[in-house]
């Protein structure tokens, strides 16, 4: 087989992530007759159609999903020695990062870190990306996300971790006049109550495990995509929600709401950065990682 071109890898790896002609030529910023062409000449070398359109998508053969995950990480390692030699000067620099975020974490951190990115370099772009607990992982590994913050660890090899927030708990959140609960929660009351409960996406089910661990089941009677939703839900309802304490905290001050403790042990976690560390070779990464990292831990 001839030798295969750098950007025709691109695009197989973008095409492969992104599932979408469309989509792969917005992230390679080509058009997509381009990309088109790339595919074709991609079938060619290899000799397979690698991809299959369906209802859901661009889907990869057998052969293109054997391919992937060495094409995946010698891409990677060749924009991480590319990136390397590049001077990066924050002042001057138009570069757009990707962050994994929960809406939560818009709410209580991303302020501050854009501040201090843009006093920094008011140029760059900083996108942000809605964190799935179960793709993070492979976000960083293909490099779709510069970082990511969550509060569940990610034990991938070569994921590097800096702790943002520390012993962070969760609580229950609450009308204020709820009709049955007043200043305190007992077990029974919990488990006899009504449950407002967030998609497990975002990372934040460590009480959850814990009630599975004890044999406990509530009755959960809304389920939503995002904490965000819960300050105006709780108030208009009897629900109970299980929240992190400081944006629970802040919810409580801005509604007729009520914090209240848990009437079960949950442990303490961290909320953390995430990056994968061969890119830390790149001064633009190192930067933005750097930049996060002094954003909130200095704040």
């Amino acid at each position: 087989m001839a030798a295969i071109d750098l950007n025709l890898v691109r695009v197989f790896v973008t095409l492969y992530d992104a599932r979408s002609v469309t989509l792969a030529a917005e992230r390679l910023h080509v058009t997509q007759p381009s990309v088109s062409y790339a595919l074709s000449r991609l079938r060619d070398l290899f000799g397979d159609r690698l991809f299959v359109r369906s209802r859901d998508g661009m889907q990869p053969t057998f052969t293109a999903m054997q391919l992937y995950p060495a094409l995946r990480d010698s891409l990677a390692q060749i924009d991480s020695v590319l990136e390397g030699s590049k001077e990066f000067e924050p002042r001057h620099s138009q570069k757009r990062f990707r962050l994994a975020l929960t809406d939560l974490g818009e709410m209580a951190l991303l302020p501050r870190i854009l501040a201090h990115l843009h006093a920094q370099a008011p140029g760059t772009e900083l996108e942000v990306v809605p964190l799935e607990i179960d793709k993070v992982e492979d976000w960083l590994a293909t490099g779709q996300v510069n970082a990511a913050i969550c509060s569940r660890p990610i034990q991938a090899a070569g994921v590097e971790r800096r702790v943002l927030l520390s012993d962070e708990r969760y609580v229950c959140l609450l009308n204020r006049d709820h009709v049955s609960i007043g200043d305190s929660l007992s077990l029974e009351q919990f488990i006899q109550a009504r449950h407002a409960v967030v998609a497990a996406s975002t990372g934040h089910g460590l009480a959850e495990d814990v009630l599975r661990k004890q044999g406990l089941q509530r009755k959960v009677s809304l389920k939503v995509s995002h904490f965000s939703s819960l300050p105006r839900i709780l108030q208009e309802s009897d629900l109970l929600a299980i929240l992190p304490e400081q944006i629970a905290s802040a919810f409580a001050l801005e509604a007729p709401l009520k914090v209240l403790d848990l009437p079960f042990e949950v442990p303490p976690f961290d909320v953390a950065l995430h990056w994968q560390a061969h890119t830390t070779r790149s001064p633009a990464q190192r930067w933005f990682c750097d930049g996060i990292v002094e954003a909130i831990t200095r704040a």
